[in-house]
């Protein structure tokens, strides 16, 4: 048997009233002035107020500068701004784009070189400030996370840094806190958390840990997704969703994710397109390339969604299983087709190109890809 370690947010706290232990966890961690990382949209609509008014008469700073697909450029501004404000700690409320900067200024306020330096695998060398992730949409799972990815706009890459000193030292999940997510993000990072759920369970270091754990949280995204996005107020859709994109996150976070996430990656980094999206266009190809690989587990994914499988053979379920995602996608209107986004076809080799260079991530993908094999994929996908 293989040896694996699980790793997560030193401390989880979820629940409708979870933003509410803020101030007892700065008070035992001794943050005394924190840096709010946000962005200005979660401030206008009084999302960030529910975490500030249970800071009472503590001393903080606000960065809300936090764009969707973050730049590196930001995560310097955010830390200037964190060391000319004198902060102690991070607290990052919004999606994975403002989790992720946090995580950046975090792993880089203490890095005497340029912050190129730090990007890849275990290369911080030290635990940075204090981190807290009050995460605003139900989706990437960060906030239980080693991972921060950045774009690199001039190379037209994304890239990534890697390290359990980014894993935040307390994660506070409320439903409460995602109602005023819109409904198209809901739409797209709830099936980004589908993604990360479905590739940690075909991933070539999956244990019966995350398993268990993915398997609940593609349950879980099943039913409560339609309703969250049918219903943005339905409290009880949002606690499922939070529940979920924070399993996922756990699975993923453990056994990794594999080639939907890096045929996503040129799509981001290229044409700007919204990470959760990028997944959710290529999820149902990638599937159906992969369930050859591992169509036992393609069964059981589709058992978990809710498909009948008993008088089905394996081949059979495994097909459902991808039909049930693809039909899960449009039931929440995500666009389907590159050429929606208009993505130029003749671009495609050179992502096919890239996307088979994204180790980190190909090699947790079941079934071996060659660039012919992803050019296949983009071009089924397009």
């Amino acid at each position: 048997m293989n040896i694996s370690a699980f790793k997560i947010a030193n401390k989880l706290i979820t629940g409708p009233g979870a933003v509410e232990q803020l101030c007892a966890e700065l008070t035992r961690l001794e943050v005394k002035n924190p840096l709010i990382v946000t962005d200005v949209i979660l401030v206008n609509s009084g999302t960030v107020g529910l975490a500030l008014a249970q800071l009472g008469d503590r001393r903080y700073g606000i960065f809300d500068q936090v764009e969707p697909e973050p730049e590196v450029a930001i995560v310097e501004a955010c830390t200037r701004a964190y060391r000319e404000g004198g902060h102690d700690g991070l607290i990052a409320v919004g999606g994975g784009s403002a989790i992720d900067i946090a995580k950046g200024v975090a792993a880089y306020a203490g890095h005497a070189g340029p912050l190129s330096e730090l990007f890849g695998v275990d290369l911080v060398k030290r635990k940075g400030p204090v981190l807290i992730a009050i995460p605003t949409t139900a989706g990437t799972g960060s906030e239980v996370t080693n991972v921060a990815i950045f774009s690199d706009k001039q190379a037209q890459l994304k890239k990534g840094i890697v390290s359990d000193y980014l894993l935040p030292d307390v994660a506070l999940v409320s439903p409460a806190m995602t109602l005023t997510c819109p409904r198209g993000v809901t739409a797209a990072s709830g099936v980004d958390a589908l993604v990360h759920a479905v590739e940690s369970y075909i991933s070539v270091n999956a244990s019966p840990i995350t398993d268990a754990i993915a398997l609940g949280a593609i349950k879980l995204i099943t039913k409560a997704l339609p309703k969250a996005y049918a219903n943005p107020t339905n409290l009880r859709a949002r606690e499922d969703m939070a529940t979920a994109s924070l399993m996922a996150g756990m699975a993923f976070g453990n056994a990794g994710v594999g080639a939907v996430h890096a045929l996503a990656y040129p799509l981001g980094g290229r044409f700007n397109i919204a990470h959760g999206v990028s997944n959710a266009l290529l999820l149902p190809y990638v599937m159906e390339w992969n369930k050859t690989a591992c169509v036992e587990r393609f069964r059981d994914i589709a058992e978990a969604m809710g498909v009948r499988v008993a008088n089905l053979n394996d081949n059979e379920a495994a097909d459902q299983a991808v039909k049930a995602m693809a039909d899960l996608c449009a039931a929440v209107d995500i666009p389907s087709g590159l050429r929606t986004f208009n993505v130029p076809e003749d671009a495609i080799p050179a992502m096919a190109q890239e996307a088979s260079k994204i180790d980190r991530l190909m090699r947790n993908n079941p079934r071996k890809l060659s660039a012919a094999d992803i050019e296949k994929i983009y071009r089924a996908a397009y």
